[in-house]
């Protein structure tokens, strides 16, 4: 185990959370780390709640849990020597998102509330001073380590002086390119689309019908209508541009928003709250449908296409900037880029399910022929073919095919030499004492113990 674990703990929120905040009247301290002392019941609940959430403890969690929060305590002191504070609107940014990616999982604010047994108010308090400690500690790591140089040179000593079962094994990897065609929808669909909308607001407006209970039976988007429509507090940057230009635009809570066009489909929004430079909004998404005509009609469209490449009256690459309708591949020659890690490879379970059927059937430089799909970010039916640019089979990691990966584990190596360097200096330099009961650990770190050398002399 490593200081990267230790310090997933600072990032588990929900597994963290409830042991902010502790009343310590009259209870024991395990640990003193400076000035600052380590409660009992702040192990418990650490305990308890990593248990809750299955998360793996790699060791007896009296000696792993204490030594996390020591270590936090550690990195937090420097912060403040450091005087490193962090943006309040980063801070709020981040609770805001977490907080709605709980909401999600919950099913509702109540039901959230329910779950910590607080107010939302005393959640958002105590949620972003862990948000904030998180990134204060982040930002001194960053400091210490920000100074390492690498050269290939060392990326060589450094793989050449693995041990064989220490060098990774690589699955599979593909690098494809993309053509798409979204159909376009009759006119008719989209106008029946805005009626029903319509038909929902005036319902609204009227008094007949709660916004949130039309969400919850008629919403097309599956992240909100669960919650009656409710889309968290999000920036502008977070919204579709079209949706953020009208719901900003909102003051009235109990109106409705006109019809607005996203690349989603066709909205109604209502205001919730405003709060700085986010919003709380309801909203119902419909989506108009592709018939099965104009479906046939793109496959058709890329049929003939794909024949016109094949028999090589084009190449894809020349065709696919003035066909291609999906804005993110097609000024890139259709090459899919994989969003985790900014590389062209994907390994097949990272492509879309569509996308991976096709490839996995193509050789090397073959194209698919077209197929439906839904595109992950419209979420709604489009055509396209893939073109199978390399597959790397898969195989024990070396310079030539995976220099970056094996760059970043150096990187990563290096860092973590410096912070435990770092870490052990810092542990020699503080008054820490373990009492009775916490001693009997094989720690991560040395010298957590202080009291028996300063006996022996």
């Amino acid at each position: 185990m490593n200081c990267r674990k230790i310090f997933s703990g600072l990032l588990m929120f929900v597994a963290a959370f409830t042991s902010y905040g502790q009343n310590n009247i009259a209870e024991e301290v395990a640990w003193v780390i400076g000035d600052q002392p380590i409660w009992k019941s702040e192990i418990e609940d650490q305990y308890n709640n990593l248990l809750y959430e299955n998360q793996r403890i790699d060791g007896d969690p009296y000696c792993v849990i204490p030594e996390m929060i020591a270590v936090e305590k550690l990195y937090l002191h420097q912060a403040d020597i450091d005087t490193i504070e962090v943006s309040e609107a980063m801070i709020m940014a981040e609770v805001d998102a977490r907080l709605n990616q709980y909401i999600n999982m919950l099913g509702s604010k109540e039901k959230l509330e329910e779950y910590y047994r607080r107010p939302m108010s005393e959640i958002r308090e105590q949620m972003s001073e862990i948000v904030r400690n998180s990134n204060r500690i982040r930002e001194v790591q960053r400091n210490l380590t920000k100074d390492i140089k690498i050269t290939p040179s060392d990326v060589r000593r450094y793989y050449n002086s693995l041990a064989q079962d220490s060098i990774p094994f690589v699955p599979l990897q593909v690098e494809v390119q993309i053509m798409t065609i979204n159909p376009v929808i009759p006119r008719q669909e989209i106008d029946d689309v805005k009626a029903r909308l319509r038909d929902y607001s005036e319902r609204i407006n009227s008094g007949q019908s709660e916004f949130s209970t039309l969400a919850v039976l008629y919403s097309e988007d599956p992240g909100t209508s669960m919650r009656g429509g409710e889309t968290g507090f999000l920036g502008r940057g977070q919204l579709d541009p079209e949706y953020a230009s009208v719901a900003f635009n909102l003051n009235d809570n109990k109106k409705v928003s006109k019809i607005v066009q996203s690349e989603y489909g066709y909205h109604i929004i209502q205001l919730i709250e405003k709060r700085g430079n986010r919003i709380n909004t309801r909203h119902i998404l419909l989506k108009p449908k592709v018939s099965d005509n104009d479906l046939m009609e793109a496959l058709t469209r890329l049929d003939s296409l794909r024949n016109d490449i094949t028999s090589g009256k084009f190449t894809f690459e020349e065709v696919v900037g003035y066909v291609s309708q999906d804005k993110d591949t097609r000024y890139n020659y259709g090459r899919m880029v994989n969003e985790e890690t900014g590389a062209l490879r994907f390994e097949m379970s990272k492509l879309p399910q569509e996308v991976a059927k096709e490839v996995d059937k193509l050789q090397v430089g073959e194209i698919s022929k077209p197929f439906v799909m839904i595109d992950p970010k419209l979420n709604r039916e489009v055509v396209a073919i893939v073109k199978l640019s390399d597959r790397i089979e898969g195989h024990k990691a070396n310079i030539g095919d995976d220099y970056q990966m094996i760059k970043d584990m150096y990187e990563m190596s290096e860092s973590q030499r410096i912070l435990n360097k770092w870490l052990q200096e810092k542990i020699d330099q503080t008054y820490v004492r373990i009492e009775d009961g916490w001693r009997n650990c094989e720690f991560i770190h040395k010298g957590w113990i202080k009291e028996r050398a300063t006996a022996n002399n």
